[in-house]
Parts: structure tokens; C-alpha cells; sequence
């Protein structure tokens, strides 16, 4: 693959590791009364959704197991003006995020090439 899809996969780890942390052994109650946390963990849930969307169509289809669709809902989500569904983030925090890493960890170990930020 290119320098930059290696690069845009460590970024989606990395920001999806650092959800996982923020999160562990936080319920939803817990999550949704901590602006400090909440707000990170937004934050970088954008920095997935971003990510995600520039990554190349060849890659996604290369990817194939994992929810690019998913990720997409999960966008538009965090974009609405009226503020995100409640629902969905915390869908994405305890599904689509650790599911993510799951799959983005076998795909390293049997492609190793698309994680590749050597040209």
C-alpha cells in the first residue's frame, strides 16, 4: 500500500486504543456525567470518523470485515447540530471501536503490508 493508508491505520489504532482506555470499566451513566471524558472520547471518535473517510475505497474493499458503513452512520451522527445520539456513541464505544481494533490487529498480522508507512 501507500505511506499515507499505513499512517491513516495507525491513526485509527491509536485513537481507538486510547477510547478503549478512556473507557474501561465505565458504564454509560458514568460516561455521559463526565464532561472531561466524554468530550475526549468524542474527540477521538471524530478523529476515527475522519480518518476513515480518507481512506481509499481499494483499502475498504481490501478491509472488507470491518463496518466502514458503520463508521459512516457514525459521522453524520457526531456532525448533527442538534448533538449526537446518545445511542449510537455509546454503540460505537462498546461495538464498532473494539470490533474495529479486533479486525485492524488480524489484518496487520496477515497483511502487514497495508500497515506499512515504509514507501
Amino acid at each position: 500500500m501507500t505511506l499515507l493508508s499505513g499512517t491513516l491505520l495507525g491513526i485509527l489504532q491509536n485513537a481507538g486504543e486510547d477510547i478503549l482506555i478512556l473507557t474501561e470499566g465505565v458504564d454509560p451513566e458514568e460516561f455521559f456525567a463526565s464532561n472531561i471524558t466524554q468530550r475526549e472520547v468524542i474527540r477521538q471518535l471524530r478523529i476515527m470518523t475522519e480518518t476513515v473517510g480518507n481512506l481509499s475505497d481499494k483499502l475498504k474493499q481490501d478491509m472488507i470485515e470491518i463496518d466502514w458503513g458503520g463508521w459512516t452512520v457514525l459521522s453524520a451522527q457526531l456532525m448533527m447540530s442538534s448533538g449526537f445520539d446518545r445511542d449510537a456513541v455509546w454503540f460505537a464505544i462498546r461495538s464498532l471501536v473494539p470490533a474495529t481494533l479486533l479486525w485492524l490487529r488480524v489484518y496487520r498480522q496477515n497483511s502487514p503490508k497495508l500497515f506499512s508507512i515504509i514507501p
